[in-house]
């Protein structure tokens, strides 16, 4: 057994005959390296992911209804920031590369430009938002006795959303050149801003106005703002990697955009497809009822954990996938991609032993309505064995996206989260009267789905040669 695991954790055996190019990191340099980059982007998608939950409960006090109502609006939020999130893995791929062909003005420069096309986009969409507020709730499947909240919740988060949308992008190429501390150190901070105005907001805590779910949202837009104005100093500072003149290269650079749309055209194919068919799965969800919608919503808070361990350890493996093949080094980056993979099978064997035993116990914490307590409980069954390969899903779609093979992510995105997941989850949920757990288990069967192809593409090496 000892001797099994040595074999699949050191280096020496993740290379097969012939791939290496020169020498290649040993087993300690691999891990230190890959660890040094990974723990602050994992710790920071952990912290967040624990903190969005804290927010959850918190807005729980005021019953079912409010956090369906905070809920309902998670899909229209993405959708709308889809083409910032496609941007940004772009910008991620392309800095990455840049940094590992030790050009920094190239880098810069692709930061200037995915700036001045966030700022942009989002401003269009953010306005979009506002004004058709009332029917994106409602096409999203939002029940009477929660519409109000929703709209009053998704207008106000849209505004915080424009200055999130630009810190997000500074961040992307902060984690190209693998300066995860940066936007670990953002991220933290808007959360803990969210989390006091929370307090002070929701409940009307210190004098402070009672606003309940209104005040959530402007918690978590002041939050946004202090993200902001943080990532902002991090590439003002005269000692960063990426420092930006402010009076210097603010123009449109047409061969920079192109690069860059060479990665996130793709991305946002696939972006569309993801939200497509989580939009589609929340809506049939919502349908169940708001108690039905509560228990997923706070179900999907408990298994955003595990998804937070893969986008963590993704993030950092993409920077270096980026940096070794632009640096001319497939094998480094081959290795560096599946230590990352040891990562995640460890941390996902400890995360299912812990869903296993905390069952309903992590389902009370948001709430102590029963019903929601006892509709957890099997949801919480599926959790801890989906767990076993959602992080790996995670890592290794964040080091194909690192190496640019964004066309074959959004291909599988399309199959199985805009197909399949919505199809399988309708079928079981509706038709065949499962409910709730007829919902949960589309849901693994799609992450099944997605871990054999992704496996498969990361094992094919394809991604290696793409050039960018």
């Amino acid at each position: 057994m000892v001797k099994l695991l040595e074999r699949f954790y050191t280096t020496d055996r993740m290379l097969k005959p012939g791939q290496a190019l020169g020498k290649i990191p040993s087993t300690a340099q691999a891990y230190k390296i890959n660890f040094n980059v990974a723990w602050p982007s994992a710790v920071e998608a952990v912290l967040v992911s624990l903190i969005a939950s804290v927010d959850t409960i918190m807005v729980g006090v005021l019953g079912p209804q409010a956090i369906s109502a905070v809920g309902i609006t998670t899909q229209p939020k993405f959708i709308i920031l889809s083409v910032i999130l496609s941007l940004n893995i772009g910008i991620t791929a392309l800095v990455a590369r840049l940094k590992g062909e030790n050009d920094r003005e190239g880098a810069v420069s692709c930061l200037k430009q995915g700036i001045l096309i966030c700022a942009l986009f989002s401003l269009l969409l953010t306005i979009f938002g506002f004004v058709y507020a009332d029917e994106i709730i409602l096409f999203a499947g939002a029940q009477d006795d929660i519409i109000e909240n929703a709209v009053i919740y998704f207008r106000i988060i849209l505004i915080g959303n424009f200055f999130s949308s630009l810190s997000l992008t500074i961040n992307a190429a902060q984690r190209g050149i693998g300066h995860t501390q940066i936007s670990m150190r953002t991220n933290l901070a808007a959360n803990g801003v969210n989390l006091v105005f929370n307090y002070l907001l929701i409940g009307g805590n210190f004098g402070f106005p009672a606003w309940g779910v209104a005040g959530a949202a402007v918690a978590t837009t002041i939050g946004n703002i202090v993200g902001f104005v943080i990532s902002m100093v991090s590439v003002l500072h005269r000692d960063s990697y990426l420092r930006l003149s402010v009076c210097k290269g603010w123009r449109f650079d047409l061969r920079t955009i192109k690069s860059v749309s060479k990665v996130a055209a793709s991305a946002m194919v696939e972006q569309v497809f993801m939200r497509f068919g989580f939009f589609s799965y929340a809506k049939i969800v919502a349908g169940l009822g708001s108690v039905a919608f509560a228990t997923h919503q706070i179900c999907m808070n408990i298994i955003n954990i595990s998804f937070s361990f893969g986008d963590g350890l993704g993030i950092a493996a993409s920077s270096l996938v980026g940096q070794s093949l632009g640096s001319k080094r497939p094998d480094v980056a081959i290795i560096y991609a599946k230590v990352g993979q040891r990562f995640a099978f460890t941390i996902s064997v400890a995360l299912f032993i812990l869903f296993t035993a905390g069952n309903t116990f992590f389902v009370s914490l948001f709430s102590n309505d029963p019903q929601i307590i006892e509709m957890g409980r099997p949801l919480m069954i599926i959790i801890a064995f989906v767990t076993l390969g959602q992080i790996t899903t995670v890592l290794l779609s964040g080091c194909l996206r690192g190496a640019g093979d964004t066309v074959y992510t959004a291909v599988v995105s399309f199959v199985s989260i805009g197909i399949l997941r919505p199809f399988v989850s309708w079928l079981l949920c509706i038709p065949l009267g499962l409910g709730l757990v007829g919902a949960w288990i589309g849901l693994a069967v799609d992450q099944v789905c997605r871990l054999v192809l992704v496996v498969l593409r990361f094992a094919s090496n394809k991604w290696t040669k793409i050039e960018l």
